[in-house]
C-alpha cells in the first residue's frame, strides 16, 4: 500500500466489495450457520456479483477452510484504507466500506456512484445477518471510529464524572475560571504559528489588552482602581490563561502582577492614584526591573543606585557598570514605565534596596534621555514576551517616584521607615512580592496538566501490537509500563495542585506573623511544582512517540516555554536552600523557646518512632492494607522530613564547632539542605491533599478516586526515596519490593479512571489544541 489508496487488482470489483463482510465474518476465526447463510444465500441476489464471484464467495465461506493469516490481514488493510475515505457524515458501517471498495475498484466512475449507493440496503441486511459483530472488529476496520470512541469508553469505565472532579479542583474560583475560558475560546484568541518574534509579541500584547479591558488584569487591585481586591481570583485567571498561551500568561503576569504588584504593594496612595487604574487596563504598560546581569538571585547585591539630591528633591538613578544593567526584563520593549530596584543612598548612606518608578519612553514610544534599552532577542521559548536589558545613566526622577510604603525621604531630606531594622525591612519588602512565586507554579502546573491530558488521551486511543495478529491491537494505556510512566505523574499533579491551593489560601489570608512561613512555603512549592512540570512534559512527549514530536501536538512549545520556570522568580536550587534555612530557624527556635521541654519532646518523638515505626515487624510489614494506610505513608513522609532537618542541624553544628564558618558549613551541607527542603514540601503536599479529600466526605462521588490517587503519589514517592529509607532502617528489603508491587497495582486500578482524571482538569478542546488528543 502506498500513501494513496490503491486497489488489489487480483480481486474483482464484486469480491472487493464483499471483503469487509468476509473480514467481519471470519474475525473470530470460525463461521456460524447464521454467517454462512448471510454470505451465501443473501449475497446470491446482489447484482454486482458475477457467477465467478459467487463461486469465490462460496469457497471463502467454507468453515472448513479459514483464510490464511496473510489473506485476512490483506482484507483488514483494504477495509481500513476504505474507512479512511469514509465521509465524516456517514455512519461507520461495514456496508459503507463495501460500497467504497466496489465503486473504487471500478475506477470511481461518476455514472456508477448511484448504482453502488443503491446497494447499501441489501449490504446492510447482510451485515445485520452476520449477527452481533464484535466491537473489536469495528475497531479493526475504523481507525477514526477507534479514536473517537475510545475516550468515551474510558469515561464509561470511570466511576466518577470529570465534571465532579473539576468542581473539586476549581473550588471557589470556578466562576472566574469559566469566564476566562470563555474569553480564551473566542475566535480572536485562536492560536497562530508566529515564528517572527515581533509578530508574536504584537499578538500577545493585543491578547493582554483584551484581558485587561475585560477586567482580569486588575482583579487583585483595590475596587477604587477597577479591581476586585481578590488575589485568589487573579491567580485563578493567571493559571487558566496558561492553558492557552504561556507567553501571554507571562506578559500578563509581568504587567499586572509584577509592575502592577510593585505599585500596589510597595507604593502608597499617591502612587495608586497615579498609576493603578491605567495599569489594570494596560493603557500604561510597565515593567519590573529587579534582576541584573551580575546579580540575579542575590537581590541584596544589586548595583544600580538611586542617590537622593536634596537641592532638587530628585533621585538620580544610575547603572555604574555593564553588569549593573537590568537583565531579562519582561515587557521591556513595550513599556512606558519601569519599577527599578536599586540601592537607595541618602546623605551618603545606603538604606538598602528600594523601588523607584522611572519613565523610560515618551508618548511616541521614544526612549527617554539617559535610558538605554536592548532587546534580549530570541530565546529558547516564550518568544511572545518582549524581554530586554535596561541601563540608566544618571536619570533624574522626582523623589515622589520612590515607592515608599516601607521607607521614604521626608521634607528635611532624611530617610525614615516604620521598620527600623534594615534586614527586616528588606525581607518585608520582598515578602509583599511573593505573589509571583505563588502564581508561577500554578502556570507550570497548567502546562503539566495540558501535557498529561494530551498524553493520556492519546494513550487511551492509540493501539500497538497484539497477542494474536487476527485480533485488535492493544490500547497502549493498557500496557503496565505506560501506566507506570504516566499515572504516577497524574497522581502527583493532583497532589501538587492541592498543595498550591493551600499556599494560595494562606497567601490571600496572610497576617504579618505568617509572612516568613508563607515565603518559605512559596519558595519550596514553586521549586517542586516547576521541576515536576519540566519532568512531566518530557515524559509525556516521549510517551506519545513521533506524534508528540510534531509541533501541532504542542509538546515543543510546552517544553520550551516552561523550561525557564525552574530559574525565574528565583532559581529553584537557591529557593530550596532558603526553605532549608527557614526549617533550621524553626527547628532551632523550638529548642530555644521550650528549652529542656523541647529536648524531651524531641527525644520522646524519636523513641516513639523507633518503637512504632522502626520495630522489626513494621519495617518488614508488606500487606496491602498496611502499605495503603495513611498511618504508614504519612508517617513515612513526616519521618523523612523530620530526620533530614534534624541531621542537617547536627551536621552544621558539628562543622561550626570544628572551626568552620557558617558559610563554609552551609556549602558542605548544600545538597543535604535541598533534600531536607524537598522532604518538607512533599510532606506538606501530602498533608494538604489528605485534608482536601477528607473535607469532601466519604459520600462524595470523587472521594474514593482521589483517595486512591493520593495513595499512588505517596507510595510512588516513597519508592523513589527507597534508598534513603533503606539506609535509615525505616523499611526492609522485602517491604521495598512490596511497595513497588503496590504501585503497580494502584496504577492498574486507576487505569479506568485515567480519562476522567485528565478531563477533570477542565481544559476545553479549543485550548488543548493537540490533534492527537481531540
Amino acid at each position: 500500500m502506498g500513501a494513496e489508496f490503491q486497489m488489489n487488482t487480483q480481486l474483482t470489483p464484486g469480491i472487493q466489495a464483499m471483503v469487509p463482510l468476509l473480514y467481519a465474518a471470519w474475525a473470530d476465526r470460525h463461521l456460524s450457520l447464521k454467517e454462512i447463510n448471510a454470505l451465501r444465500k443473501k449475497a446470491a441476489d446482489l447484482p454486482f456479483l458475477t457467477a465467478t464471484d459467487k463461486q469465490t464467495l462460496l469457497s471463502w465461506s467454507d468453515p472448513a477452510y479459514p483464510p490464511e493469516r496473510e489473506q485476512f490481514q490483506q482484507w483488514q488493510t483494504l477495509g481500513r484504507n476504505a474507512a479512511e475515505k469514509l465521509p465524516p457524515d456517514r455512519k461507520a458501517s461495514i456496508a459503507e466500506l463495501c460500497i467504497i471498495l466496489g465503486h473504487m475498484a471500478e475506477g470511481q466512475a461518476v455514472e456508477r456512484k448511484e448504482f453502488w449507493e443503491e446497494q447499501l440496503p441489501p449490504l446492510t441486511a447482510i451485515e445485520l445477518g452476520l449477527g452481533g459483530v464484535e466491537e473489536t472488529t469495528y475497531r479493526g476496520l475504523f481507525p477514526r471510529y477507534d479514536q473517537r470512541e475510545k475516550l468515551r469508553e474510558a469515561r464509561r469505565e470511570a466511576t466518577v464524572s470529570p465534571a465532579v472532579i473539576q468542581a473539586v479542583l476549581d473550588g471557589p474560583y470556578a466562576k472566574t475560571i469559566a469566564e476566562v475560558k470563555e474569553v480564551l475560546c473566542r475566535p480572536g484568541f485562536a492560536r497562530k504559528t508566529l515564528r517572527i518574534k515581533e509578530d508574536y509579541r504584537e499578538q500577545v500584547l493585543e491578547w493582554c489588552k483584551v484581558l485587561g479591558r475585560e477586567g482580569y488584569g486588575a482583579l487583585a487591585f483595590p475596587r477604587e482602581y477597577g479591581g476586585e481586591n481578590d488575589m485568589g481570583a487573579y491567580a485563578a485567571a493567571f493559571e487558566t490563561i496558561a492553558y492557552h498561551d504561556l507567553s501571554t500568561t507571562i506578559k500578563f503576569g509581568v504587567q499586572f502582577g509584577l509592575w502592577g504588584g510593585a505599585i500596589a504593594n510597595l507604593g502608597t496612595k499617591r502612587h495608586h492614584d497615579k498609576y493603578l487604574k491605567a495599569t489594570g487596563t494596560l493603557e500604561l504598560p510597565g515593567c519590573f526591573a529587579m534582576t541584573e546581569t551580575g546579580h540575579g538571585s542575590n537581590v541584596r547585591g544589586l548595583e544600580t543606585t538611586a542617590v537622593y539630591d536634596h537641592e532638587t528633591r530628585e533621585l538620580i538613578v544610575h547603572s555604574p557598570s555593564i553588569g549593573a544593567g537590568k537583565e531579562y526584563i519582561g515587557n521591556a520593549m513595550h513599556s512606558k514605565m519601569a519599577a527599578v530596584f536599586c540601592q537607595l543612598i541618602v546623605a551618603g548612606e545606603s538604606q538598602g534596596v528600594h523601588a523607584v518608578v522611572v519613565p523610560i519612553r515618551d508618548e511616541d514610544h521614544n526612549t527617554l534621555p539617559g535610558v538605554r534599552v536592548e532587546d534580549n532577542g530570541y530565546k529558547l521559548g516564550l518568544n511572545g514576551v518582549d524581554n530586554g536589558r535596561l541601563w540608566f545613566t544618571r536619570v533624574r526622577v522626582p523623589v515622589e517616584n520612590l515607592l515608599d510604603k516601607f521607607g521614604g525621604i521626608n521634607e528635611a531630606g532624611a530617610y525614615e521607615s516604620p521598620i527600623a531594622n534594615p534586614g527586616r525591612r528588606f525581607f518585608t519588602m520582598l515578602g509583599t512580592l511573593v505573589g509571583g512565586r505563588v502564581c508561577v507554579p500554578r502556570a507550570g502546573m497548567s502546562a503539566a496538566k495540558t501535557a498529561l491530558t494530551i498524553a493520556i488521551r492519546y494513550g487511551l486511543r492509540r493501539r500497538q501490537f497484539a497477542a494474536d495478529p487476527l485480533k485488535a491491537e492493544t490500547i497502549i494505556m493498557d500496557y503496565p509500563n505506560q501506566q507506570r510512566r504516566l499515572l504516577p505523574l497524574l497522581a502527583k499533579a493532583y497532589t501538587v495542585q492541592f498543595g498550591l491551593d493551600y499556599l494560595l489560601e494562606r497567601y490571600v489570608n496572610r497576617s504579618e506573623e505568617d509572612v516568613r512561613e508563607i515565603e518559605a512555603m512559596a519558595a519550596g512549592l514553586k521549586s517542586y511544582a516547576t521541576w515536576f512540570a519540566t519532568a512531566a512534559i518530557q515524559e509525556c512527549r516521549e510517551a506519545t512517540g513521533g506524534k508528540g514530536y510534531l509541533a501541532e501536538n504542542r509538546f515543543a512549545d510546552l517544553k520550551a516555554d516552561t523550561d525557564i520556570f525552574t530559574t525565574f522568580e528565583g532559581d529553584n536550587n537557591v529557593l530550596m536552600q532558603l526553605v532549608a534555612k527557614s526549617l533550621l530557624t524553626d527547628f532551632s527556635k523550638s529548642f530555644k523557646e521550650d528549652g529542656n521541654f523541647a529536648v524531651l519532646k524531641y527525644m520522646g518523638r524519636r523513641m516513639t518512632t523507633i518503637v512504632t515505626e522502626q520495630n522489626p515487624f513494621t519495617v518488614r510489614q508488606t500487606d496491602r492494607e498496611h502499605l495503603t494506610a495513611r498511618s504508614f505513608y504519612q508517617s513515612a513522609f513526616e519521618f523523612r522530613a523530620r530526620r533530614l532537618t534534624s541531621t542537617l542541624a547536627q551536621r552544621l553544628r558539628a562543622y561550626i564547632k570544628d572551626g568552620k564558618s557558617a558559610y563554609e558549613a552551609g556549602l558542605l551541607c548544600q545538597t543535604h539542605m535541598i533534600e531536607a527542603a524537598e522532604a518538607y514540601v512533599e510532606a506538606l503536599c501530602l498533608e494538604q491533599s489528605l485534608l482536601r479529600v477528607d473535607a469532601l466526605g466519604k459520600e462524595h462521588p470523587a472521594y474514593a478516586v482521589l483517595k486512591k490517587t493520593i495513595q499512588l503519589y505517596a507510595l510512588h514517592t516513597i519508592e523513589g526515596h527507597r534508598g534513603w529509607y533503606l539506609e535509615s532502617d525505616y523499611i526492609a528489603g522485602q517491604k521495598s519490593k512490596a511497595i513497588r508491587k503496590a504501585v503497580d497495582v494502584l496504577c492498574a486500578e486507576l487505569r479506568p479512571e485515567a480519562g476522567a482524571l485528565v478531563n477533570g482538569f477542565g481544559i476545553p478542546d479549543e485550548l488543548l489544541g493537540a490533534p492527537i488528543a481531540l
